[in-house]
């Protein structure tokens, strides 16, 4: 038996082969030919679902080959509109890597929620539903290899760390080749610093390593993805003119200049060539794909970078919905219809859609025009104007004082300061509740004399928490609502509370249900671009009356937006007041904004509007005189000159209720 095995075997050949294995190099990682072979999307996940096609997403070549290592640069950076793909590209590099190129790879989110969702909703299907990955990743729990937040391969040649950026423990110990960095404009300072370059360095002892940094942007100056575009190469994708074939970029500028209010329907881009002036329908955009990937087969790139120095270095990409065959024409011209004026919903119009920095004026405009324009308003304090049909409160608690705000709303966002005050002492003082038992049941009159009363009121629950609640807990949920605000410029402008549990009982806290945050960033910088507007017709505009005192005006624009640098040397922005100014001008009517977001004012339909107006926008109806009512009427009546004198009646009050009864 040993001779047999002697004589077949080749100690040089196998040497020969083992030495050639050990010498190949890999093949290459090429992500765009994995994703032709592996991803398959299902309804659920698009609106197109079947395999990856490149002919649908053209645009994401280019960025798929600058994550390879064949590309030379560190970073890779994608500024872009929300819902236009940018997760399954990140998905497409993290699998990838893991089939192709294994090792260490980290996926970081804003928050661990996120980073939670996204593991299970995300993550869990693509390795389930990826036959190249299903063998890599079975889903087991073993020794804690297939945690929600860690996905180790079978073979012990790579994992996945899943974190938050809030944490910097889970950003802190470990060494990545390759990581994602997720929506990083939503991310926020957290208890070590800076989370960016606590991320950043988890790459640094990779000389080859490969940041994907991707996000829609927020607000300008200080979002992340918008300074690393501008950090980058800021590549823009050019497409022929289906008409004259010269390549230009889709500008948001070129769009808007042809939206028609009465026809968004014919939304249109014009070839930037005046010779041609073509317009470029929504039906070209297939036609032009497939022109510029024969300009790139003919060495002509689609993606043209304005600071080509940078290539080498860090890839830096802008991409719009115009550019998606998901996302119509009309539909962009009709958001945007939709949005302009209200500085709220343009901030989200150029976040989502745009996939451009809301740049904010953080500066509240001069408190003196402000109150030189009340000086000259018609409308006395406590008096609502014609239009504003909808009431809301803000109330501000301090140690000794309760302060409170009210503001009427109308349609298209404009509103109209009504009145302000103060109530001494503190909420849980009984003289205070009663102060604000009255208010909620105090009217203010509009043109046509109707008292109208608050429909929504808001109160800061965020210090005195339980004193407050022992107050709200006494009214309906219907009219009166706790608020606390939160600084963040990604958060909603309005949401729930989530269920806040007492430290010693772990119970849950009562006022949970009625206790809402909103954002306090986003309605400043929408209240004082809307304080700019000077034509009672515009959206958004802000009606002030006359009377109100110099130290509102003050306090309504205590605060702006500005860099300040944290004790770990970051700069971080954030709203800042002069310490020796107060601010419950503000404070109240952000709250009674709130109120109004709670009410639906934001959402409320035109027949809503009808509705409203119809009841309120009319005058009170003439008292109806009965027989009684006529006779009293005329013995307050002086008789005329020359006629009988009229007996007055003994006892007019106990006559009525006679009568009254008797019908």
């Amino acid at each position: 038996m040993t001779s047999m095995i002697v004589s077949v075997a080749n100690a040089r050949r196998i040497s020969a082969e083992v030495f050639a294995a050990v010498m190949m190099p890999p093949p290459p990682v090429d992500y765009l030919s994995w994703a032709e072979r592996n991803i398959v999307f299902s309804e659920r996940e698009s609106p197109l679902p079947g395999p990856y096609n490149r002919d649908l997403f053209f645009y994401f070549d280019e960025i798929l080959r600058a994550l390879s290592p064949s590309d030379p640069c560190r970073i890779v950076t994608l500024k872009k509109s929300a819902q236009l793909g940018g997760t399954v590209l990140a998905n497409i590099f993290c699998g990838g890597s893991m089939d192709m190129d294994p090792g260490d790879f980290l996926y970081v989110h804003p928050t661990d929620s996120n980073a939670q969702r996204w593991s299970k909703m995300k993550l869990a299907p693509m390795l389930k539903g990826t036959t190249s990955l299903a063998r890599l990743f079975p889903m087991r729990s073993r020794d804690g290899l297939d945690s929600v937040l860690y996905k180790e391969r079978v073979d012990g040649r790579g994992a996945i760390q899943i974190s938050g950026a809030n944490s910097p423990a889970s950003l802190s110990q470990v060494t990545m080749r390759r990581q994602v960095q997720d929506d990083l404009a939503k991310w926020e300072m957290n208890s070590a610093g800076d989370p960016e370059t606590q991320a950043d360095s988890r790459s640094r002892a990779h000389e080859f390593a490969k940041v994907f940094k991707i996000s829609t942007p927020l607000v300008e100056p200080g979002c992340r993805i918008t300074r690393n575009y501008e950090d980058g190469s800021q590549e823009q994708l050019y497409l022929p003119c289906p008409h004259c074939g010269l390549p230009q970029v889709l500008e948001w500028e070129n769009f808007l200049q042809s939206i028609d209010e009465e026809h968004p329907e014919r939304a249109h881009f014009t070839c930037v060539d005046p010779e041609c002036g073509g317009v470029i329908e929504e039906y070209h955009r297939p036609q032009m794909f497939r022109e510029a990937r024969e300009l790139e087969a003919k060495g002509e790139p689609a993606w043209r970078p304005r600071q080509p120095q940078m290539k080498r270095v860090h890839r830096s990409f802008d991409l719009w919905s115009a550019y998606s065959l998901l996302q119509s024409f009309e539909r962009i011209a009709r958001e945007w219809l939709s949005a302009k004026g209200d500085p709220a919903s343009e901030q989200t119009f150029f976040n989502d859609t745009i996939g451009r920095a809301y740049r904010t004026l953080g500066e509240a405009p001069a408190w003196e025009l402000l109150r030189d324009r009340g000086a000259e308003a018609e409308r006395p304090r406590g008096a609502i104007p014609a239009g504003y049909v909808i009431v809301t409160i803000g109330i501000d608690c301090q140690k000794d004082r309760v302060e409170w705000q009210v503001v009427a709303w109308g349609r298209d966002y404009r509103r109209a300061i009504v009145e302000y005050g103060i109530f001494p002492g503190h909420i849980s003082e009984e003289k205070t509740r009663k102060l604000l038992d009255g208010l909620m049941v105090q009217t203010w009159k509009n043109p046509h004399g109707r008292p109208l009363a608050a429909d929504m009121i808001a109160i800061d629950g965020n210090a005195w928490t339980e004193d407050v609640w022992d107050w709200v807990r006494k009214h309906p949920t219907s009219r009166l609502i706790m608020v606390r605000g939160v600084p963040s410029e990604s958060a909603p402008l309005l949401a729930a509370v989530k269920r806040e549990r007492d430290a010693k009982t772990g119970k849950v806290k009562r006022y949970s249900r009625r206790f809402y945050n909103f954002a306090t960033s986003v309605l400043k910088m929408g209240l004082y671009r809307n304080l700019a507007k000077d034509d009672p017709l515009q959206r958004g505009f802000v009606d002030l009356p006359r009377g109100l005192e110099d130290e509102f005006y003050k306090q309504l624009t205590a605060e702006s937006r500005k860099a300040k640098r944290t004790k770990t040397g970051f700069i971080k922005y954030e709203w800042v007041k002069d310490p020796s100014q107060a601010n419950e001008g503000l404070d109240t009517h952000l709250q009674a904004e709130a109120a109004a977001i709670k009410f639906g004012v934001r959402s409320m339909p035109d027949q809503a509007w009808d509705r409203y107006e119809g009841e309120r926008e009319c005058p009170l109806p003439e008292a109806q005189l009965d027989f009684e009512d006529g006779l009293f009427a005329q013995v307050a009546t002086p008789p005329s000159e020359g006629s009988a004198p009229v007996v007055s009646d003994p006892a007019p009050s106990s006559r009525r209720r006679r009568w009254n009864a008797y019908k």
